[in-house]
Order: structure tokens, then C-alpha cells, then sequence
């Protein structure tokens, strides 16, 4: 069942002569359980994509499905109560807020949606990145690597059907990135997760199920249980081609 389905999604931004396609008639479908990373060159329409999934931008044309719910029918509350309910967020910078203890940090969007932390499901979370003992230590005191096990911690402790990251390793180094990779497959594996992750980074790649790729805002293939180097040589083929169009106009 896909948990994500994107139909015909086009979106635009600005009109007339200064108007820029991001994406152009994307229908994409993401299967419950399954971890999807989204590749491209720059402007190819990656983070446009995962905004519209998430339900953070509304298409300007087609249809976005979250859960079953068709997004375009949802009115902004009802939108909103949808994505706290079924959906968390990682970014490449982890937003954690420097005044907070790990554990607070994780537990905020409980607050947010007017609940009580349950410390149990705090540390819970904490727990599932490795970072139990860590609970309460602020962001200062912490590496690039455990702020962003934190901020997938956040995002847990909803226990949300979908994570959406964007360029989670982005800001690490290479130990760093393993080690929340590594969490990330297993939270597909073990638990049934699903990701969809947008990355340029093709060893990062390799830890999902598939790459789709973009160029252009449109779907330029995928492939299924992908190795770095084969991502590597077909990422460099869709910058290569980038290039070459841009050189030409």
C-alpha cells in the first residue's frame, strides 16, 4: 500500500514571463515500510517534491495522498492536525533549540500539540538513537552527529507513519553520517518506518530500497536496492546533462 501518492503534481512558482516550473507532472508512488531517497542535480526539484509529499506546499496542479487522505480536499487546521498526526521532519540543520535538554527538545512537539510529554515515550526515542544517556544534555554539549540523533528522536516520539528528511547528513562528517544512516535503515528494517529522503550523496543513497531520481522537475528513472557507485555514475550523468542545457541556453 503506498502510504505517499503523488499524481500529475506540477507546481509553480511566480506567473507570467518570470514563472519557474519546480515540478512538472510527477505521479510517484511510496509504499509503506519502504525507505526512498530522491536524487538530482540542483533546481531538479527535490525539496519542492518533499514539501508537496509532506504536505507543506500545495501543488498548483494534481493530487497529493498522505495516509489515504487526499491533501487538496483538507482545509489548512485539518491539514496541519494530519501532518503533526502522521508525518515528523529531519533537516540538515537540527533546529534543536539550545536552551533545552535533549529530552526537552525531543518532547516538544508533544507540547506543541498541546500534550504532556510521557517521559517513558522520550526516552523511548532517545533510546532507539542510542542516546538514552545523553537525555540531559543540551545541544551544546553534544556532537553534529548526537544533535541530529536528537532531531530524529523528535521526530519519533510522535510515532509517525512517515519521516521526511532532508540532506540529514548534510552537516556531518563521514562517521557521523554512518552512524545516523545506519539508524535510519534500521528503523525501516526493524520497525517498518517509512523515509523518503532527499540527499546528494550517493552513499547515502545506498542505505535506501530505492533512488528516484529528478531532472527538470520531472521523474528521470529509479532504481531498486541501489550500490553507491552505480547512484554515483547516474547522478553525474543527470548533473553532466544539467551542465550541458545550462551551457546551451
Amino acid at each position: 500500500m503506498d502510504i505517499v501518492r503523488l499524481t500529475a503534481v506540477s507546481k509553480i512558482h511566480g506567473t507570467g514571463s518570470g514563472a519557474v516550473t519546480a515540478l512538472d507532472e510527477i505521479s510517484l508512488g511510496l509504499a509503506e515500510g519502504s525507505f526512498t531517497a530522491v536524487m538530482g542535480a540542483s533546481g531538479s526539484g527535490k525539496s519542492t517534491l518533499l514539501q508537496c509529499a509532506a504536505g507543506l506546499e500545495r501543488p498548483t496542479a494534481g493530487t497529493v495522498s498522505l495516509a489515504g487522505k487526499d491533501l487538496s480536499r483538507l482545509r489548512e487546521s485539518a491539514l496541519t492536525r494530519l501532518r503533526r498526526e502522521t508525518v515528523g521532519f529531519i533537516f540538515q540543520s537540527y533546529n534543536l533549540l539550545p536552551a533545552l535538554t535533549a529530552e526537552q527538545n525531543v518532547g516538544l512537539p508533544l507540547r506543541l500539540a498541546g500534550k504532556r510529554p510521557d517521559a517513558r515515550a522520550v526516552r523511548a526515542a532517545l533510546g532507539a538513537v542510542g542516546l538514552d544517556d545523553r537525555a540531559r544534555h543540551r545541544p551544546a554539549e553534544l556532537s553534529g552527529g548526537q544533535q541530529q540523533r536528537v532531531a530524529i528522536a523528535r521526530a519519533l516520539v510522535t510515532e509517525p507513519r512517515v519521516l521526511f528528511a532532508d540532506e540529514p547528513t548534510g552537516a556531518l562528517d563521514n562517521t557521523a553520517s554512518h552512524a545516523v544512516l545506519r539508524i535510519l535503515r534500521t528503523l525501516v528494517t526493524d520497525r517498518g518506518q517509512t523515509i523518503v529522503m532527499v540527499t546528494h550523496d550517493a552513499v547515502a543513497a545506498a542505505y535506501a530500497d530505492r533512488v528516484v531520481f529528478l531532472a527538470d522537475g520531472r521523474l528521470a528513472g529509479s532504481l531498486e536496492r541501489p550500490d553507491a557507485a552505480t547512484v554515483a555514475a547516474r547522478l553525474a550523468g543527470l548533473e553532466a546533462a544539467a551542465a550541458g542545457e545550462a551551457t546551451a541556453c
